[in-house]
């Protein structure tokens, strides 16, 4: 077995670990087990109990609304489309021990500023222990579920949205985005509906099982997509991390993707594999994919 691989499965099972603890552990009523506070930040809405056709998990569905959401009724706002629903927005949910991205935080901070487009974020829960399966490419090893998860995404799940909230049509108003598996899955699905998802954000994506395929699939595109992609590491994460997002960002520039115009790539200095840590890094994928391009007319006084 190759070195990644096995880290691969390594980590794969610290995950597995840390969700049974969570879940099966607290509702146990074990004394011991944490209670975390929730840390939601503005206006959420959560869809419990999704159910779908193409896969067996059901699971939640948690949206951001941006500020101004429920006054300016007649406006359609860009949504992104973000993996690991339980950990972007709050803590008291999160798999990563009561740590959390801060996305709420971030995006209501960085609307009020003025310094992003508002918009709507949705989180979708992963299948909790078939998180690994859905997000991974199949092989000739094992079928993966990354290609019904997608189904999933944009034939169940986008249409939802779409009927419950005013959102923005269009793939310049469609954003894919997701950490470590979820970000490796979130690249994969946007390249495979490239006429759906023009923006994809892709964090400490977890590029390097089975020899690199996601790298191996952006290198085997006949042609470059016309997609803004945002693609990020830290510096004190894992090698395999690091090199395989590295490799990631080679072989989309080989295509034809380019820094600091269709593609941003940032190796945040000092950053490890955590969500905290990683929550450093939402504004940098906010800035690049839903930037404010134009400032709303203040009102004459009256």
């Amino acid at each position: 077995m190759r070195y990644p691989t096995l880290r691969f499965c390594l980590l794969s099972c610290l995950l597995v670990c840390t969700v049974i603890l969570k879940f099966y552990g607290a509702r146990a009523g074990d004394a011991g087990s944490p209670r975390y506070v929730h840390t939601l930040t503005g206006n959420i809405k959560i869809h419990s109990d999704f159910r779908s056709q193409f896969l067996p998990t059901p699971r939640d569905i948690i949206v951001y609304l941006p500020p101004d959401y429920d006054q300016d009724l007649a406006r359609r706002y860009p949504v992104l489309y973000m993996q690991d629903g339980e950990i972007i927005f709050d803590a008291a949910t999160s798999f990563f021990a009561g740590k959390e991205r801060h996305l709420d935080e971030r995006a209501q901070a960085l609307i009020k500023e003025q310094q992003i487009e508002p918009l709507i974020i949705v989180g979708i829960y992963s299948g909790g222990l078939a998180r690994k399966v859905e997000f991974t490419q199949p092989t000739s090893m094992r079928p993966g579920g990354a290609d019904l998860y997608g189904r999933m995404l944009v034939e169940e799940i986008m249409p939802f949205i779409q009927q419950h909230y005013r959102t923005a049509k269009g793939r310049a108003a469609t954003g894919l985005g997701g950490l470590s598996l979820g970000g490796s899955v979130s690249l994969y699905l946007g390249l495979k509906y490239p006429h759906i998802f023009g923006k994809l954000a892709v964090t400490s994506p977890a590029a390097f099982p089975d020899d690199e395929k996601i790298v191996s699939y952006v290198r085997s595109l006949r042609v470059k997509t016309n997609q803004l992609i945002c693609l990020s590491a830290g510096t004190e994460e894992s090698p395999v991390f690091l090199n395989s997002t590295r490799d990631l960002r080679t072989a989309l520039t080989a295509k034809g993707w380019r820094d600091g115009s269709d593609l941003s790539y940032l190796e945040a200095a000092g950053s490890q594999h955590s969500p905290d840590e990683r929550a450093l890094r939402v504004d940098h994928f906010l800035k690049f994919l839903f930037p404010l391009t134009t400032r709303p007319q203040k009102r004459p006084a009256s």
